[in-house]
């Protein structure tokens, strides 16, 4: 299946063509994964395509970039209108975003100082993660031979290039072994989350999740779904979980920004609850999907409508140009 395309990249300033985007092979990232990345979604509303949660995923963009002490040549409000110029241009109702900032061609060795800090924002059309159906009916997971990164090797709090090495080991061994996704222990043996979700667990009523000191990704979707439970009134609980939970849990979902809330129908072939998507899930889908679709107001200001906010920041692009 071939990768699907967009017109155009940003790339340091300019738009580029989808094809002419490219890196030199001695670029520091390719050999050493210096990288800093995220994942966002623009939704196709009624009212217009609208980015999910913008200033949040610029904003952990930036703290993964400052913890890896990349100095990024561009504010985050430059690298906001970025994002929404290049939706714009590709003339996108919906899409997947990539904004990423390595290190690029300078030279190699572990130092990557002497490397210049590059940034390219991508758009593509991109489907639900685990499938449309996995919405509903959920998923067969497994508990991973692998483990997560070990706190102090390499920082879970920063989205990176380098964390996904891990990440691929994970959804590798599961697919492998004929399952949707695999769920990963910490250094300490305790649930941390899964190759590119968080987790989430329900249990008497109450919603509970592992803790970031589980080497966890702090979540955009994590973050939402913990606000849009208290706002219900569901209770939040943030712990560290043994293994076991998993196979006593009522329900159990994956999120993130790919996946957004998927259910978990089975674990290592143990059925989950129902072993189909529990009331609660449902209640927290039904609440995600109606911000994002417009059937309820925007109180916790989630949407960046691309039209509406087109020519509001100064571009990068066009100072770029004025350089």
């Amino acid at each position: 299946m071939s990768f699907p395309k967009s017109d155009k990249i940003w790339m340091n300033g300019k738009l580029v063509p989808w094809d002419d985007a490219k890196i030199h092979v001695g670029s520091h990232v390719i050999h050493y994964a210096s990288a800093v990345f995220e994942g966002v979604r623009c939704y196709a509303t009624p009212e217009g395509p609208a980015v999910f949660r913008l200033d949040a995923h610029t904003d952990r963009l930036y703290d993964s970039a400052k913890i890896y002490r990349m100095d990024v040549p561009y504010s985050q409000a430059e690298m906001t209108q970025a994002i929404l110029e290049t939706i714009s241009v590709n003339r996108m109702d919906a899409c997947y975003i990539r904004p990423i900032i390595y290190r690029g061609y300078g030279q190699l060795g572990v130092n990557p100082f002497p490397c210049p800090v590059d940034v390219a924002v991508m758009v593509w059309d991109w489907g639900r993660y685990l499938g449309t159906e996995a919405l509903e009916k959920g998923v067969d997971v497994r508990v991973s031979s692998w483990t997560r990164i070990a706190p102090n090797t390499l920082p879970a709090m920063a989205k990176t290039a380098a964390n996904y090495m891990n990440s691929q080991l994970i959804k590798m061994e599961a697919i492998k072994e004929g399952y949707a996704e695999g769920i990963a222990l910490d250094a300490d043996g305790y649930l941390s989350e899964g190759s590119g979700e968080n987790l989430f667990l329900v249990k008497n009523d109450t919603l509970i999740t592992p803790p970031l000191v589980s080497s966890v990704l702090p979540g955009i979707t994590r973050d939402t779904v913990i606000a849009l439970a208290r706002r219900q009134g569901i209770p939040v609980v943030e712990q560290m979980l043994p293994r076991e939970m998993l196979y006593i849990a009522d329900e159990a979902f994956l999120t993130g920004t790919a996946a957004e809330i998927t259910p978990i129908r089975s674990v290592d072939k143990i059925v989950v609850g129902r072993g189909a998507r529990g009331p609660v899930t449902e209640a927290l889908q039904r609440a995600f999907f109606d911000v994002i679709e417009c059937r309820v107001p925007d109180e916790f200001s989630w949407l960046t409508f691309v039209k509406e906010s087109a020519s509001r920041i100064p571009s990068a692009a066009r100072r770029a140009a004025r350089e």
